[in-house]
């Protein structure tokens, strides 16, 4: 599929014009080729947007997408980009889930509180770890 417009595409790919042409404003995505003023695109487009749509959806920002994106050719594979950064990720990640352990953990503690007077959650709430 070859010479694609801004709508076709982004009806395709589930996203708004603004956001693929944001992506481009950002260097996420190359620039079109341009007939007659008006952005057209090659199935390609699909590829990078969904290698952006992973990117975002595991967690990495745009900032981070577009520097794991740029770059690539034949003497740098993708595993070899993408494994320091997934690494990092996972850690950043697991950080998270932990603190939405505690989180939950607090949530419980004060869905059972029956305590009469505030200082009462606060001796319940040390007993229980919370801060």
């Amino acid at each position: 599929m070859k010479d694609m417009m801004i709508g076709q595409v982004a009806r395709r790919a589930g996203v708004q014009p603004s956001t693929i042409r944001y992506y481009e404003e950002i260097g996420l995505l190359p620039s079109p080729t341009r007939v007659g003023g008006r952005r057209q695109y090659d199935a390609i487009i699909f590829d990078r947007l969904a290698v952006i749509r992973v990117a975002r959806e595991a967690g990495f920002t745009l900032r981070e997408a577009k520097e794991l994106i740029q770059g690539f050719g034949s003497a740098s594979s993708p595993p070899a980009r993408w494994h320091p950064w997934a690494i990092q990720k996972r850690k950043e990640v697991q950080t998270l889930i932990e603190r939405g352990h505690r989180m939950n953990h607090i949530l419980e503690t004060l869905l059972a509180c029956e305590c009469r007077q505030l200082e009462d959650c606060g001796r319940l709430a040390r007993e229980h770890g919370t801060r």
